[in-house]
């Protein structure tokens, strides 16, 4: 996939977990636990140690306390520290389902709060740390722990192998929901720290074409005084004849207004934001798109067609997005191809469609359906390019700006895999547009041009 040399900002998974939502959330459990604490010292009237429970409630209300009055409101924990406050949680937890009958209490469940918010907030090591040390209290609490007793002196108890199975449960929710949670989490973040690349390598494009639009406005200003200093120039240097200096003056007056407006000319090879430049023929912008990549030592071929050959070339809008997606398409041809690289373009009344194949050993079966997304690791995702060292964002950034132009694209392998490479028998994308998301309607008139501020 496209490489991208200058990585994009990334979205941190850890050292962002902001401490005024875990106190908050801490403030919640402790509402929580003294409610059920009192329920089953009153109501349900079980003989529960009341004075250790409060005092283990109370170590948390203290801490919560102290972390507020030393922090501000906008602190935000370090990866260290967040481990901590969750390890902390999970003790007091431990502690209070300890004296409260072990695994017999049903709020043994919520052991696997603080294991789901690691997975979601933190990197996969804080989270097996803190599923590991969830594991070890909850098999601690089902062999020690202080019985429920009823005031009239039973003992409440279940079956071993209720317990047993309670046990089981939490123990595979530990896991299952950890991953679980942290998959989610990290997809995400993939795609977050996905879509923020596109939007800067769009608003990159955005920002050059804007540029070219200034340089194409002021060549288009100064040609005419330009080509009046030359004419004057020019004129002088005929009258001066007899005075040799003054002629050389002239001279090099006219020699740098051809300067002045070779150099805007070239300047304003980039103006797209004018008007008449907006649109353009299929095949020129797909040349456009291609032009940073034809010296690359790889030999692209374009072929560029109707499906009727009497139908004329369609003009299409010049979209940032198309000359940016397509670029990343041919880059990323170029980049695996052996040797060469065709791009054909066909057009009917309906639709256009543009191929790109090269003669490189092409997609991995195994991940075809998986094309597009962001950070696809070649080692785990099983890539057969092991010289590509990217980020995966290329094909990603490609398919998100052209889907929003209307294209559906498409992958596959032109050639068996594991094959000989004759010709054609690469990767090969396919992009198709309907006429009307891209054609640009030349029957009306131009009107005026924007201004550049």
């Amino acid at each position: 996939m496209t490489q991208v040399n200058n990585p994009p900002l990334q979205l941190m998974r850890s050292g962002w977990l902001p401490l005024r939502t875990l106190i908050l959330l801490r403030w919640m459990a402790i509402l929580g636990q003294l409610f059920a604490i009192f329920i089953a010292a009153t109501i349900f009237q079980f003989q529960i140690p009341l004075g250790l429970c409060l005092l283990v409630v109370s170590v948390t209300i203290s801490w919560n306390i102290i972390l507020t009055a030393i922090y501000p409101a906008n602190k935000r924990l370090s990866e260290t520290q967040s481990v901590a406050a969750l390890l902390f949680d999970l003790l007091q937890l431990a502690a209070l389902i300890f004296l409260t009958g072990g695994l017999t209490n049903p709020f043994a469940l919520l052991m696997l709060a603080p294991v789901i918010v690691s997975a979601s907030a933190l990197d996969l090591r804080a989270s097996i740390l803190l599923g590991a040390c969830a594991a070890g209290l909850t098999i601690f609490v089902f062999f020690f722990q202080m019985p429920l007793v009823h005031m009239n002196g039973a003992t409440f108890d279940i079956p071993v192998l209720f317990k047993f199975g309670f046990l089981l449960s939490i123990l595979i929710g530990i896991g299952f929901l950890g991953l679980y949670a942290h998959k989610v989490s990290n997809e995400i973040s993939n795609m977050s720290n996905a879509l923020l690349a596109t939007q800067m390598a769009l608003a990159r494009e955005q920002k050059l074409t804007d540029l070219g639009g200034v340089v194409a406005a002021a060549a288009h200003e100064l040609g005419t005084p330009l080509a009046t200093i030359k004419l004057i120039s020019a004129e002088l240097e005929h009258e001066l004849k007899d005075q040799p200096e003054l002629r050389e003056d002239a001279a090099t007056i006219r020699s740098q207004a051809d300067r002045c407006r070779d150099i805007l000319r070239e300047m304003g090879k980039a103006g797209k934001d004018d008007l008449l430049v907006r649109t353009a023929p299929f095949s020129a912008v797909v040349r456009e798109a291609a032009e940073p990549h034809l010296e690359r030592g790889k030999a692209l071929h374009f072929t560029f067609e109707g499906r009727d050959q009497n139908m004329p070339e369609p003009h299409i809008l010049r979209r940032p997005e198309i000359v940016h997606g397509l670029r990343n398409l041919i880059q990323n041809a170029v980049d695996f191809a052996a040797g060469q690289v065709w791009i054909d373009g066909i057009w009917t009344d309906h639709d256009i469609t543009l191929t790109i194949v090269d003669d490189g050993t092409g997609f991995a079966p195994q991940v075809i359906g998986r094309i597009g997304d962001p950070f696809l690791a070649p080692k785990s995702a099983g890539l057969r390019r092991p010289e590509y060292d990217g980020m995966g964002l290329g094909l990603f950034i490609a398919k998100t700006l052209l889907e929003r132009t209307g294209a559906t694209l498409a992958f596959a392998n032109a050639g068996e895999p594991d094959q000989p490479c004759k010709d054609r028998c690469g990767a090969v994308v396919e992009a198709i547009w309907p006429r009307s998301a891209i054609v640009a309607n030349r029957s009306q008139p131009l009107g005026q041009n924007q201004q550049n501020i």
